[in-house]
Parts: structure tokens; sequence; C-alpha cells
């Protein structure tokens, strides 16, 4: 009975109306299936596909798990690990059955989002600035989720009206409540808090009963339950799920495989009682900081930044999340020993223990993916982003000599450097030097020493050191990882962080080669890392790097879930557009680690300024379109301008509104 429910089905009821009445839209055809009515349960499992999204524990902690038993503790150096692997599995506890099912869960996880279209959350910025530091006096607000490119595009906009009421915002299908909005009062912005908040654990089997694990002090039976999964063209698959005191058992999914050790899913998602729904509802009517913050509060998971201002001058930020209290000397990022007692829980701390922030006395506050600071000292354990995005931010908005507006603003988000690439390649360039070949080898190390990091499209720079990253850790870690664990660690976020550590360790074990016990030298792995680099770039692009541009070797193509071949490719994918900017840097478009060329895989999902002196003349952008009907005219219409760098107004005023208006649709009640 509560308003946000009550508003949830009344826009569900409208939404299965047009359903039952309108033509089908064409992906039921190409399916051939028929749509059902859309549930509450649909609307929460929205939720819980974009708190799995976050959920890097699956893909981190068998990974780092397997390199602590596999290879020891010196190669979990370049990780930096803050705390000691307490209350992590012993080592040598699991076997070659365990670590090969949990290798193709970490796979698994990766592919089942990308393989149904379905864009995963990457991360994001957001900034705001007080009165002081913006030409106006008033404060601006910007923002730019990071996600997975998808058609139809993440966002639909909608400006709506009614009486109280007023909200431009983005918002995900089958969620009549914006995750970011502004109207003429406030507005917020949103990026991933990248909390630690799911771990893996590893049960005592009954040897005498498999059914049973060692809980509560003695054996227990593991609670089934069945379901069936419909597979087209084939017959319903059984599924039998297993739940432990822990949480579900995720290690025996696999029909195909099995697994000695059980290993349990603890996520704070099913822990928690988690009203995000009911946050957002607030949110969209939060104009003062205490009823944003309040609205925050009730965000449990996944964790999220939220970014807000309000026309009176306030700006704040909360980092929302139920963060679990875990045993201070337990370490998160392995797979935790059931048999320990720090690897247990104490519940949940309060939200006001949350790193978060009202009114700072610089006036601006960034919010970038990075590990932010803990007032309350509570341990943060996360799969963070590096800080050199949000250095770049930092580095631009809190200039004394500027003040900030909607125009300027626009080149501080499609920023395309940051302190990066020289963090990783300065302990390397005496290296470089003394392997380089001739003339242009010599050349092409000078420049990238004195590379400032930008990716432009026009440079050849970044093609190279975006090769080079990738045929050095393939040099370094393949052979010791093999190609299942090399892959899956390619796929964390952790990787981004050992690898400036690496090149700055010179006596790392990850130069040795583990097969045959040759003991190589960092010189060495760097000069097979470089040859291999020119020799892929030369066979791929031709000899001339000149012709390695950025802009050719890194590439968006927004692809439809359907449209894998021809012919649908072609009539529903849009692009390829040559892709500015890259990875940690604030025009975050990425791609995987690999060799060239690269596919964007996400990237700016929005982008979005608003300055609160003139709110009904803020600007922001769509990667696509506001359709996600095929051959609609605005199924694709902002592509081209969104990849520009353009930006479009977002209209707010009644007679703004109804001076832009070039169509009306008027849904009549029956």
């Amino acid at each position: 009975d509560s308003a946000p429910a009550q508003a949830l089905l009344a826009y569900l009821d409208g939404i299965n109306q047009y359903q039952a009445q309108g033509a089908k839209p064409l992906e039921f055809d190409i399916l051939g299936i028929s749509p059902r009515p859309y549930t509450m349960e649909d609307t929460v499992s929205i939720a819980g596909y974009l708190a799995y999204s976050f959920a890097a524990a699956f893909r981190t902690e068998p990974t780092l798990s397997y390199i602590r038993q596999e290879l020891g503790e010196d190669y979990l150096t370049i990780f930096d690990l803050k705390t000691p692997s307490a209350g992590a599995l012993p080592q040598a506890s699991l076997t070659g059955a365990d670590w090969s099912q949990l290798h193709s869960l970490a796979q698994l996880s990766q592919e089942a989002l990308f393989n149904a279209g379905l864009p995963q959350f990457e991360g994001s910025n957001a900034w705001v600035l007080n009165g002081s530091k913006t030409a106006s006096g008033k404060p601006l607000l910007a923002g730019d989720p990071h996600i997975n490119f998808s058609v139809p595009a993440v966002w639909y906009e909608a400006h709506l009206q009614a009486p109280n009421f007023e909200l431009y915002g983005q918002f995900q299908a089958l969620n009549p409540f914006a995750l970011r909005g502004h109207n003429q009062e406030f507005g917020w912005s949103i990026t991933m808090f990248q909390n630690d908040d799911l771990d893996l654990i590893a049960l005592k089997r009954n040897p005498e009963d498999p059914q049973q694990v060692w809980q509560n002090n003695q054996w227990q039976t593991l609670d089934s339950q069945t379901q069936w999964i419909a597979i087209k063209g084939q017959d319903p698959q059984q599924l039998t799920l297993y739940n432990s005191a822990y949480g579900p058992i995720i290690s025996d999914i696999l029909k195909d495989q099995s697994s000695d050790t059980p290993i349990a899913m603890w996520w704070a998602f099913l822990e928690t009682e988690n009203p995000i729904l009911d946050a957002f509802y607030e949110l969209n009517r939060a104009n003062t900081l205490d009823k944003a913050r309040q609205a925050s509060s009730k965000i449990h998971a996944p964790g999220l930044n939220i970014v807000w201002a309000n026309v009176q001058g306030d700006i704040g930020w909360w980092a929302a999340a139920k963060m679990p209290i875990r045993d201070k000397s337990a370490q998160p990022s392995f797979i935790l020993d059931s048999q320990a007692a720090n690897s247990k829980k104490y519940g949940f701390y309060p939200f006001s223990a949350n790193p978060q922030e009202e009114n700072p006395a610089r006036g601006y506050i960034v919010s970038a993916n990075f590990l932010p600071a803990s007032p309350k000292k509570v341990p943060l354990p996360g799969y963070y982003n590096l800080a050199d995005r949000g250095a770049e931010l930092i580095e631009q908005i809190s200039q004394t000599d500027v003040k900030w507006d909607t125009q300027n603003s626009q080149a501080v988000q499609q920023g395309d450097r940051s302190g990066y690439a020289q963090r990783l390649l300065s302990p390397l360039l005496e290296d470089l030097r003394s392997i380089a070949r001739g003339t242009e080898e010599k050349q092409l190390i000078q420049q990238l020493s004195a590379w400032p990091g930008d990716y432009s499209i026009k440079s050849y720079l970044p093609t190279i050191f975006t090769e080079f990253t990738y045929q050095l850790l393939q040099a370094a870690m393949l052979d010791e990882l093999g190609d299942s664990v090399f892959n899956n660690l390619l796929n964390t976020r952790i990787i981004d962080s050992a690898l400036p550590l690496l090149a700055a360790d010179p006596h790392s074990p990850w130069w040795h080669q583990h097969n045959n016990g040759v003991q190589q030298t960092r010189q060495q792995v760097v000069a097979q890392a470089w040859q291999a680099t020119l020799l892929h770039l030369r066979t791929t692009f031709g000899v001339d790097p000149n012709d390695w541009l950025w802009g050719s070797a890194h590439t968006l193509t927004h692809k439809h879930p359907l449209a894998q071949q021809a012919p649908l490719d072609t009539l529903l994918n849009i692009g390829s557009f040559a892709a500015p900017g890259g990875h940690e840097v604030p025009n975050n478009f990425s791609a995987g680690y690999a060799s060239a060329p690269w596919a964007v895989q996400y990237g700016p999902s929005t982008r979005r300024i608003i300055d609160f002196a003139a709110p009904g003349k803020s600007l922001g952008i769509n990667p696509l379109g506001q359709s996600g009907v095929p051959f609609d005219r605005h199924y694709a219409d902002q592509a081209e301008a969104y990849m520009q760098g353009q930006y479009f107004p977002q209209h707010l005023g009644k007679e703004d509104v109804k001076q832009n208006t070039h169509s009306t649709l008027r849904l009549l009640p029956q």
C-alpha cells in the first residue's frame, strides 16, 4: 500500500495495457515468443541484475585464491592487498576439479550478461561544485555513468509533470522512478561505489553424505529447490539449487563439471531488506539535504554514490550501501574458509559510518569509482577503479582561476588524458631504450616517454601503449596462470592496479618463466613484449606507424543482442565509429585487454551538465536515441552527435517545452 508500490503498479498496468493492444516489438517475432504481462517481481529483478553486474567477486576471489595456492604469496605483492590473507581458505585446500569449476563460473559470470545483451555497470564520473566555483554563483552538477553499450540504449529520458511534481530524468526499463534526474529545485547523479558486498565461502562437505555440510556446529542437510529453465526448441531443463546457512551453493551449477568443495555465495543483496525502489522514489522528490540523505540510506545493494545539489546552494555525496561488518583480520579478496571464525559476518554498519560529505569547504565533490576516504575508519574492501581518472577530474575542477559553467565543463567531461600511462611506462623506459632496434624504434620510445597519456583518435601512441600493455601482461603472466585463469584476471579491476606495481618491481617473480624454470629478467620480458607489439601492429595495420591511429584501432559499434550475424547486424546495429578516450581517462571509452583492433565495450551511457542558475537550460546526450524501436526516426538520431561530443538542451520550463515540441502523443485512460 506504500506510495512507491502504488506508483509501480500503475506504471506496470499502463505498460501491460499497451502491450495487450499494441503491435508486438520486432524482437518477439525474431525470437518466436509471445509477451506476457510484466510484474513487480520483474522490476525487482532489474535491481538484482544491477547488483549482479557489480559483483566482481565471481572473477576476483577465485583468481587471487588460485594465485595464492598454486604460485605462492610472493605473487600477490603486485595486487597491493592491504590486509593479510587471514580467514582465507588454507593453501592446498582446493582440488583440480574445484579450480576447474570456479574458473568456469568466473567466465560464465562475465559471459551471462554479455551474451544476453544486458548492459553492465562498469564505472562512472560525477562531480558537483558549489557556487564559489561556478560562473553563475549556483551549484553545477555533471555526470556520465559508464555502462556497457547496448541497443536499445540503457536510458530512456522523460520529462514528467503532474500536480506537485516535476522531474526530468533518465529511466531504466520497468522502473518508473528516475535513477538520475533534476528539476528546477534539485538534481542528482550516480556512480558505482564498487564496495565488496559478496563473499565466496568454501564449506566442509560430509564425506558420508554429499547433501550435508558442516554448519552451526553440526552436519546439516542443504535446503534445495527445483527450477525449470525454458530453452527455445528444446525441452525445459531441470536445475536444482542448494542453499546453506552461508548462502546459495554456486559450485554445483554446471552439470558437466563437478567440484569436491561446495562454494557458497554470501551476498548483501540477498541478506538485506534493500528497499531500493523506495529510495529512488524518495530521491525523485528530495529537494533538501535531509531528504536526499534519508533516501540514499535506503540503498543497500548494489552500492551507489549519490552526488546531489539543490538551487539553494547545498551539495552532497553519500556512499549508499549496506556494508557488512567483517572481522578486521579477514581478507574478503580471497575465497573464505567457513571453518575460520574470522570469515563470519557480524551484521551491518549503520549508514552514518559510510563515506559521505555535505557542503565541504573546498567547494566541490568528485566521485569516479576510486576508493573513498573513510572518516569513521570503517574498512572499505572493494574492487575500486584506479584513482587516475578521478585525479584528472580533480586537477581540472579544483583550478582556482576558472569559474565553471555548462560550456567549459564539457571539455572536462570529455577529457582524454590521465597520468596512468606514464605511471606504467616510466619504470620501463630505461629497459625499452636499451632494447630498441634501429632509429624508428628509438623514435617511438622517445615519443612514448614524452606522451602525456591522451587518447586522441589522430594519435598512434595510445595504440602502441595499449597493445604493449597486453603483450606485457601476456609475456609476464600467461605461462604461470594458463589461458583460463589469465583471461579471468584480465576481466578484473585488480589487474589495472597491478600493472604499474609490476612494472616498478624488477624483482617480481612474475618476470620469471614459471613452466620451464628459466630465470628471465624484467628487461628480457619487456623486450619480448615490445617486439610482439611491433610485430602485431605491423601485421594488422601496416609497417607505417601513421597507419596505427587510435581512431582506426579503437572503435564503437552499438550492438543489438539479437544481431550477432547477417542480415540482422546491418539492420539493427549502429556504427562503427572511431572512439576517442580510453581506459582510466574521464572520457572512458573502454575495451578489454586484448590485441588490436579493439571493440569498445563500455563508456558514457549519457552525459549531463546542469547549472542550477538555469536548470531549464541543462545539457545532455544519449549515445543512440530515445526510441528502442528499429527503424524509428529516433532509434539512432543522436549517435553521430554523441561521438562528436555534442550536447542537446533538456527543456524544463512550460513555454520552453511548448516552443520545442514537434509532435504530441496523447494517451487517454479507459
